[in-house]
C-alpha cells in the first residue's frame, strides 16, 4: 500500500517562501507510478492543480498562476517529492495535496488522472 505524507506548510507572510515536501512509503506491484504532482484547494473553490513532473523527471507542468515563482523537484533516492514556493501571494492559500498517478498513461499533466493521494498540508499567506 502506498502512502503520501506532506509537510512543511504554515503561515507566512506575502512576499515570502514555503518548501513542501512529500515523502512516498510503501509501494505497489500493480503498475508504474509516472508522475508525481501538487494540487491545492481554497475554500470554496475546485482543486486545482499546480505542478507535477513525470518520473524520470523529464516532463515538467506549472498552473500560469505559478510559473515563475514555483518550482517542482523530486529526489528518488529518498522518495521525495518538493515544491519551493517562493513570493507568495495571498491566493496561494489553500490546502496542498501530493498526489501520484500509477498506471494509464505516460502523461503527467496537470489534468491527467492522479489515483493516489496525500492528506494534505496547509498554506496561508497573509499579513
Amino acid at each position: 500500500q502506498v502512502q503520501l505524507v506532506e509537510s512543511g506548510g504554515g503561515s507566512v507572510q506575502p512576499g515570502g517562501s514555503l518548501r513542501l515536501s512529500c515523502s512516498v512509503s510503501g509501494y505497489t506491484y500493480r503498475s508504474y507510478r509516472y508522475c508525481m504532482g501538487w494540487f491545492r484547494q481554497a475554500p470554496g473553490k475546485a482543486r486545482e492543480g499546480v505542478a507535477s513532473i513525470s518520473t524520470g523527471g523529464g516532463s515538467i507542468y506549472y498552473a500560469d498562476s505559478v510559473k515563475g515563482r514555483f518550482t517542482i523537484s523530486q529526489d528518488n533516492a529518498k522518495n521525495t517529492l518538493y515544491l519551493q514556493m517562493n513570493s507568495l501571494k495571498p491566493d496561494d492559500t489553500a490546502m496542498y495535496y501530493c498526489a501520484a498517478k500509477y498506471g494509464g498513461s505516460a502523461y503527467c499533466g496537470l489534468t491527467s488522472e492522479y489515483n493516489t493521494w496525500g492528506q494534505g498540508t496547509q498554506v496561508t499567506v497573509s499579513s
